[in-house]
């Protein structure tokens, strides 16, 4: 048998290019999975305001608002998703909106500016909160079959994430219901009867819409994260306690609403609290305040009564100085104790000849980042985005200890090798990616001995270079480079 006297050459030039291409692409994955701050804004209403004639002005200039909202310093969009929200037929000109179709637009329109997407399902054909959470009307008749309603859920998230994703629309973050205090997938007997909640039956649901996400992960090799969300930060840790202790756990984010108007009187300080208690408690959790708004005046611009109106102690008179600055300090305060977004709720419901359910106009006209002539007030709440933050970065230099993690793959699977010096809190989450950035596969891992003993198995590659990664329950990410001859 002669040898190849190129082989080692060959061999040579390989070396140098899968160290060039895992350096490249774990840089790129380490800026995909940090986990820097959301500045986000919830635009579910921006479509149907432009339909209905409102033309958002920065400067005296018609633009995009979606890339007005860009330019200021959104990085994340929140859209709400009704089943089939048939009562809009009879409104306006008979358009329905946050419906699927609608949402996609949307999520179009975001991705278009390179924001992130939150999408929430609502899980209801109309608004879902802590006073209401009624089944959509097609699973009615299935509301008291638990197991044939976790089916109709399962293939309901399935189907929609599905469709976006044909659509290269996937969202990044998905919101199982909304302001779910009360449970989800009530009939409207056990919704009008007061609080109630079967815990048993709150989280099977909550399981099945969990396994249609993590489904979807896996068909279309893409990570989607999850979240919970409950309303009144004096309330979510006990719904957090519940969840865990009845086995839901699989959830990425605590989502959190807080309004002065309606929680009062819980300061920004007990809300940093709440973070705090929570990062400490659920590690590997990350927490977000999902809804929150504060008003810029007292005046009204329709027939719609204004709904947000009261003044937090130190922020009054309503103004849109006061708007910012009460944005900022709610903002510091949740980054101080380890939240990781927030989102304003419906910063540009501004003021139409459209009516809602009840009303000509905007109950929100007051709260929106823009004046009574949809122009941006530009030294208003619009700016909290762009404040200079004081982020608390950690001084643990992580890059020595991603190099001392290696990936080897062998015989159909990998195997990861985790020196003694090295620290993990478990569970860890370990992902393969491919050169282009896809997902290959994902698996969590209880515990070092599980770590250290088995072979993650991967089918179905071709020889290559790969990306493996381990996020730990602390959110710290390890990455290293994985190479397939």
């Amino acid at each position: 048998m002669h040898s190849d006297p190129n082989k080692s050459s060959r061999k040579t030039v390989m070396k140098y290019a899968v160290g060039l291409w895992a350096l490249l692409l774990i840089t790129l994955v380490r800026q995909v999975e940090a986990q820097s701050f959301y500045f986000g804004a919830d635009l579910s209403y921006v479509n149907e305001m432009e339909d209905c004639g409102a033309v958002y002005k920065a400067g005296g200039e018609a633009k995009d608002p979606y890339a007005m909202f860009k330019d200021y310093g959104c990085n994340l969009v929140r859209l709400r998703l009704w089943h089939t929200p048939s009562w809009y037929d009879a409104l306006n000109d008979g358009n329905r909106y946050s419906d699927l179709a609608d949402v996609a637009n949307s999520i179009s329109r975001a991705k278009a500016q390179g924001m992130d997407v939150l999408l929430d399902f609502h899980l209801s054909d109309t608004w879902a909160d802590p006073g209401h959470q009624v089944v959509p009307a097609a699973w009615a008749a299935v509301v008291n079959n638990q197991t044939l309603l976790a089916d109709s859920l399962y293939n309901y998230i399935y189907a929609t994430l599905a469709s976006l994703g044909d659509q290269g629309l996937f969202p990044d973050i998905v919101q199982i219901g909304n302001e779910t205090n009360r449970g989800i997938l009530l009939s409207q007997a056990v919704n009008d009867q007061g609080w109630t909640l079967d815990w048993n039956r709150n989280v099977a649901l909550f399981q099945a819409a969990q396994n249609a996400i993590d489904a979807i992960e896996l068909t279309y090799s893409t990570t989607i994260k999850s979240a919970i969300h409950i309303a009144d930060p004096e309330d979510v840790e006990w719904y957090v306690e519940q969840f865990v202790a009845n086995g839901f756990t699989a959830f990425d984010i605590i989502g959190i609403s807080y309004y002065w108007q309606w929680h009062q009187p819980i300061t920004f300080a007990q809300v940093g609290d709440v973070v705090s208690r929570l990062k400490q408690n659920y590690p590997g959790k990350n927490v977000m305040l999902f809804e929150t708004a504060y008003g810029w005046t007292t005046q009204n611009a329709d027939a719609a009564n204004n709904i947000l109106f009261n003044t937090y102690p130190g922020y009054s008179p309503l103004s849109s100085d006061n708007q910012k600055k009460w944005m900022i300090d709610l903002t510091q305060e949740v980054i101080d104790n380890g939240g990781s977004g927030i989102v304003y709720w419906e910063p540009a419901w501004v003021s139409t000849g459209c009516s809602t359910q009840w009303a000509q106009g905007s109950s929100w006209d007051n709260a929106t980042f823009f004046d009574f002539n949809d122009e941006v007030q530009e030294e208003g709440g619009i700016g909290w985005m762009t404040h200079p933050y004081d982020f608390i970065l950690s001084t643990e230099d992580d890059s020595d200890l991603s190099e001392s993690i290696s990936f080897q793959y062998a015989d159909g699977g990998i195997m990861i090798t985790v020196p003694d010096n090295v620290r993990l809190t478990y569970p860890c989450r370990f992902r393969m990616y491919s050169l282009d950035g896809k997902l290959m596969q994902s698996v969590s891992i209880a515990s070092r001995e599980e770590m250290m003993g088995n072979r993650i198995a991967v089918s179905s590659i071709l020889p290559g270079i790969y990306l493996g990664t381990i996020e730990d329950a602390n959110s710290k990410n390890f990455s290293g480079k994985i190479v397939h001859y």
